[in-house]
């Protein structure tokens, strides 16, 4: 893994010399400044799925590479992930901690690994099971948040996905290729050796469609369009339950609909956005203070005795 770091180090000198040849200042610069011919600059993303592993067998040129990269690999388009289970000061030292201002805190032990990782306590009050403390680079205090669990199935269909998009550019480039120089050795896509020169390699079954009906990857799951017609019945009913709650308490807020529906935050927010958006509730207000609730007008023969 070091090796691979030192690498991902190369690559990043490599990506800044071609910066300087065309005086561009970072990827999205350069991406511009190429011609439509030249290969634009991908982006890597380094994730390294358990740091206290290789901190125990590397640890100075482990801690000297990503604190390398992540000062100034970003402008070239590789970014960092770390992570580990165990965050102690011999993990995540000071010198990573300060090149990485972005921070994620599940549920841990004790408030000391809290300050470990957040630099302040409150992940050891988390719930587990996704509950987590986002801190952003420009906030002041971590916003409580909702991991979202991915399965090993959802994962591989993901990965599967993009596989499939390389292997297509690829067939997609390799065809190109063939028709403007014959003579060229194509090494991907591989070609049968009965091919003749002259004859681009044969299009699969796996031929990239046109952009505007390129299909993504979740249209192979078995979700359908009953599904989304059910969730949005069940929402319907979930909005008119509430719009009766909040007219009948006289407020409304994110927090009420939780616990009278036993619904998430995420449902519950976004159907006080849907009753914002048709005027039966005011705009959210400074504070923890719950939202006005606007009166509605009264329906075609009903008098005003049957309204109160």
């Amino acid at each position: 893994i070091v090796g691979v770091l030192q690498w991902v180090q190369r690559e990043m000198e490599e990506r800044y010399r071609k910066f300087a040849a065309i005086a561009a200042r970072n990827i999205l610069d350069y991406n511009g400044k190429v011609g439509s011919e030249d290969m634009k600059m991908p982006y890597y993303v380094v994730v390294v799925d358990e740091l206290a592993d290789l901190m125990m067998l590397a640890p100075d040129e482990t801690e000297r590479l990503l604190a390398r990269l992540a000062q100034m690999a970003r402008a070239t388009g590789i970014h960092l992930i770390i992570s580990t289970q165990r965050p102690s000061v011999d993990v995540v030292t000071g010198l990573i901690k300060a090149n990485f201002p972005a921070r994620i805190a599940f549920a841990v032990a004790s408030s000391v690994d809290s300050r470990v990782i957040l630099d302040q306590p409150g992940a050891e009050k988390l719930l587990g099971r996704g509950d987590m403390l986002y801190q952003s680079p420009d906030a002041a205090a971590p916003l409580r948040m909702q991991g979202v669990y991915v399965s090993d199935d959802e994962i591989n269909k993901i990965t599967g996905y993009w596989k499939k998009q390389v292997l297509q550019k690829a067939d997609a480039s390799g065809a190109r290729d063939a028709l403007a120089s014959p003579s060229r050795d194509i090494t991907f896509p591989r070609v049968s050796p009965t091919a003749q020169p002259d004859t681009p390699p044969r299009r699969t079954a796996t031929a990239p469609a046109p952009p505007a009906g390129q299909r993504t990857f979740w249209d192979d799951t078995d979700l359908g369009a009953g599904a989304t017609d059910g969730e949005s019945k069940g929402d319907d009913e979930l909005y008119s339950e509430a719009v009766d709650l909040v007219q009948r308490l006289g407020k409304a807020s994110i927090s009420l609909l939780q616990r009278r529906l036993r619904i998430g935050y995420t449902r519950s927010a976004r159907l006080i956005d849907m009753m914002e958006a048709q005027g039966l509730v005011g705009p959210a207000e400074s504070g923890s203070k719950p939202r006005e609730v606007l009166k509605l007008k009264a329906k075609p023969g009903e008098d005003e005795d049957d309204e109160e």
